[in-house]
């Protein structure tokens, strides 16, 4: 059994923008849908649906690449780990590139990303970084 699941869809993610794959399956549950919704609204990602399979489901995400094949996705690391957790207060929420990418911050409030957590004064785990 896996124990951080969200390190796996990371990196189910990132193995199939490294065999330029256009699509990846990745276990549902309710945080790595918020994660994906983030990575959707933030164009990321071009599409992604939610698959019932009598069990907890299944994410497809369609990933996104340009005319030459590079991938919207430069780098996806995840900050937060099951043994060691990494919190941030409001102020103090990391920006990621400079601004070029996103912290995807887990909050009372919800999964929002850093930039949100700015505008709202909120601060939470850091569950991981996107550029």
């Amino acid at each position: 059994m896996l124990t951080d699941q969200i390190a796996d869809m990371f990196n189910r993610i990132r193995n199939a923008i490294q065999a330029r794959k256009r699509t990846v399956d990745v276990p549902a549950s309710k945080l790595k849908k918020e994660i994906t919704r983030i990575l959707h609204e933030n164009h990321f990602i071009s599409k992604y649906a939610f698959v019932d399979d009598d069990k907890q489901g299944v994410i497809k995400i369609l990933l996104k690449y340009d005319d030459q094949m590079r991938n919207s996705i430069q780098g996806i690391k995840r900050v937060s780990t099951p043994g060691r957790k990494t919190y941030a207060g409001s102020n103090q929420v990391p920006k990621v590139k400079n601004g070029m990418g996103i912290a995807i911050v887990s909050t009372s409030k919800g999964v929002m990303t850093d930039s949100e957590c700015r505008k709202m004064n909120v601060g939470g785990e850091v569950v991981g970084m996107v550029w």
